[in-house]
């Protein structure tokens, strides 16, 4: 599994994608963006998300925002009344917490809004502690890797979860969570991939 991490972060340079949330990290922002990009596209989210930073640029401002104010930028992005889940982790952050993000994904998980993905994310970027991440695309990657020929919601299947695990043993995790994210939206795509730049010939007849 280290050298497969190790081989995935070393091709990240042939399709690397370069977003603002991905320049000096830190908890509160990684889960700004991370519930903002929850079924929306990258590019969409990113202005967004900016002007959004702008107004709130930490979690103690944004538990003090007005319902009517945050609305407007998750309305922006579809998100309707996605923006009670801002504000429920940023007062749980600040009233139970002090302002301080968990270090360990189990207490990630009790702030309201923070699912699986979102926990490990924010751990792997800001501290390089995440049990494990995966979302639909990380999982897409492992079943073809993998030739493991699961189907439908596939997520959350011990193999998988398994798979992850290890995979994530790694020295940097930030590095890889974000390979990871840009090889599966632009080469290991759910629809027609793009095998001619597949960088593991092992997986060309898996993806189909």
């Amino acid at each position: 599994m280290a050298k497969l991490a190790t081989h995935i972060i070393k091709n990240h340079r042939k399709y690397l994608r370069n977003f603002y949330w991905r320049h000096r990290p830190n908890p509160y922002k990684m889960m700004v963006a991370e519930f903002m990009l929850q079924r929306t596209k990258a590019e969409q989210v990113e202005p967004v998300y900016k002007k959004f930073l702008k107004q709130y640029p930490t979690v103690y401002n944004l538990a003090k925002a007005k319902s009517k104010s945050v609305a407007k930028y998750t309305n922006s992005l579809g998100l309707h009344c996605r923006y009670k889940k801002f504000l429920d982790a940023a007062k749980y952050i600040v009233d139970e917490l002090k302002g301080e993000f968990p270090k360990t994904q189990k207490e990630m998980l009790k702030i309201p809004g923070v699912g699986d993905y979102v926990a490990g994310a924010v751990l792997a970027v800001c501290s390089n502690n995440a049990d494990y991440v995966i979302d639909s695309n990380i999982a897409r990657f492992i079943n073809r890797y993998y030739g493991l020929g699961l189907k439908g919601e596939i997520r959350r299947k011990k193999i998988i979860i398994e798979k992850a695990k290890k995979l994530f043993k790694t020295d940097n995790q930030k590095d890889l969570l974000f390979a990871l994210l840009d090889y599966t939206a632009l080469v290991c795509k759910p629809i027609k991939p793009d095998c001619d730049k597949c960088i593991f010939n092992k997986c060309k007849t898996n993806c189909k």
